[in-house]
């Protein structure tokens, strides 16, 4: 079980949950950010730091919030990303595309 990033991280991408967490499990993708769950170590700390809160247990988590429970899996498969298990996010690994229940969404504004 792992940590998930949801819709309100979409089109947001604040960044403070990188650099809280100990394991570099969180990626950058084109619109959001993804947790990957055989890295995710259960901290909790990207949870506490989140302005938006994006971030939820996936045992936890709400029905809608549950969407992104293979939203976040499915990120680094072969059919989106093909990252694989990299073993820690760095710049190198961001990929400029999203999950397509990301990119189903409409893009908001941001917010001045």
């Amino acid at each position: 079980m792992a940590y998930i990033i949801t819709e309100p991280c979409i089109d947001v991408k604040d960044g403070a949950c990188t650099a809280a967490c100990p394991v570099d499990c969180i990626y950058e993708g084109g619109r959001m950010f993804y947790i990957h769950p055989d890295e995710c170590i259960n901290c909790g700390l990207c949870l506490s730091i989140c302005p938006v809160d994006a971030i939820a247990y996936d045992e936890e988590a709400t029905e809608a919030q549950m969407a992104f429970i293979p939203v976040n899996r499915d990120y680094f498969g072969p059919e989106v990303t093909g990252l694989g298990s990299p073993g820690g996010w760095d710049k190198s690994r961001t990929r400029a595309v999203d999950h397509p229940v990301v990119t189903s969404v409409p893009v908001r504004e941001p917010a001045h």
